[in-house]
């Protein structure tokens, strides 16, 4: 059994209500208000619910997990709601920031060290990230459209760095 099994990570499928909402945060204006405002409101509603619930999860279906990672300046630990990507039973990570110019900090943090600890509800799993490599990324991008769409434009707004992606497995 793999990491999504570890976690108890169920995939749902999008209602038509959802997908429109996974649209509108896709878009440029929406995508930035989203950055803004998303994970200071997930780790509330996260802590609140007791693991059970995300904005994310809930408004747009995606599977959202609390990643914990180590800082790659201060050594303090930071924890992120990020979109797992099932791949097989594994997850990855896309660090495209919601489409933005700028990469997000945990990306930084897992390539300094990367050690970290994924939560889903109840249950959290130790895990190391490693970056994807090429063929492994477009995999992980081309899976990503069925857990959430915005990816692709995030994809195509970014052209001006790398996005990377990484494959988390459980740690030895």
């Amino acid at each position: 059994m793999g990491l999504m099994h570890d976690l108890g990570l169920e995939v749902r499928h999008p209602n038509p209500l959802q997908r429109a909402i996974q649209q509108l945060v896709s878009t440029r204006a929406g995508a930035w208000l989203t950055s803004k405002t998303l994970h200071p409101v997930d780790k509330v509603l996260f802590k609140a619910s007791r693991g059970r619930l995300t904005a994310a999860s809930l408004l747009a279906a995606t599977p959202v997990i609390m990643v914990t990672t180590r800082g790659a300046r201060s050594g303090r630990e930071r924890t992120m709601p990020l979109i797992g990507i099932p791949v097989g039973d594994g997850l990855a990570l896309i660090g495209t920031n919601f489409g933005q110019k700028a990469t997000p900090g945990w990306v930084y943090n897992l390539e300094t060290d990367p050690s970290a600890t994924v939560a889903y509800r109840q249950r959290a799993v130790a895990v190391t990230a490693r970056p994807a490599d090429v063929t492994e990324a477009d995999e992980v991008f081309a899976l990503s459209r069925g857990v959430y769409g915005g990816y692709a434009r995030y994809r195509a707004r970014v052209d001006h760095r790398p996005i990377r992606v990484f494959i988390l497995e459980r740690a030895a």
